[in-house]
């Protein structure tokens, strides 16, 4: 499989098809993580709240988000125009509540916006581009705002990363015969941080009282305030 980064081309038609029902295998807890995201963003944003969706394309976490709020309204961005349409079908009848756009984060509204959430995103980002991402972010939600981001993170020192990596392949069901192209795309074409270095950058970014909230296999979750 080829990944894209910010830098890079990003999911073409063929790989949008197939993202929903791939992601919904490989990722633990995803319905659950939707859940605690809603719930995190819930707490300190108002009912009727603007939330900027970053990485938006398949719709998964939109559609999860206007299930359970009703007043929410939200920008999502994503890059890739065949992931955009995917997710144009996933929300629904919720569209009229969503505003798609196509490009990185520097396309986005500058808001200001009441929460923001970025999921199974960051991964794609390279190290060189994390930090203004994440305080493109910041810049664009009002003080106070809540962030909710999850991605792959896991230990990148050797013999724990090699380790990891076989672990990711394994859960998501990676045939015998795939299994190492799958772990050089992994270890190659994906940008991993180890757990201290996301909560470290998100710091540096400007978020505030940055706390983990899921772990599961080789994703982890966090949520911090602006």
């Amino acid at each position: 499989m080829r990944f894209p980064s910010v830098n890079g081309p990003a999911f073409t038609a063929a790989h949008a098809s197939s993202y929903v029902e791939g992601t919904s295998r490989k990722v633990p807890g995803l319905a659950a993580l939707h859940r605690m995201t809603s719930m995190l963003v819930a707490e300190r944003a108002p009912v009727q709240a603007r939330v900027l969706v970053l990485g938006a394309g398949g719709g998964m976490e939109l559609k999860a988000l206007a299930d359970e709020n009703s007043d929410w309204s939200f920008c999502g961005i994503d890059p890739s125009a065949d992931m955009l349409r995917v997710a144009e079908q996933t929300v629904g009848p919720h569209l009229p509540r969503v505003h798609l756009q196509q490009g990185y984060i520097g396309a986005a509204p500058e808001g200001p916006f009441d929460a923001a959430v970025c999921l199974l995103t960051l991964h794609f980002v390279g190290r060189a581009q994390r930090l203004d991402t994440l305080e493109q972010i910041r810049h664009r939600l009002v003080p106070g705002a809540p962030f909710v981001v999850a991605h792959i993170s896991f230990p990148q020192s050797e013999p724990e990363r090699s380790t990891w990596i076989a672990r990711h392949v394994a859960f998501g069901g990676t045939a015998s015969g795939e299994a190492e192209s799958a772990r050089q795309a992994i270890a190659t074409k994906l940008s991993v941080l180890s757990p201290e270095e996301d909560e470290a950058v998100l710091r540096k970014a400007g978020f505030s009282d940055v706390r983990l909230f899921y772990a599961a296999m080789t994703f982890r979750g966090w949520v911090g305030y602006a």
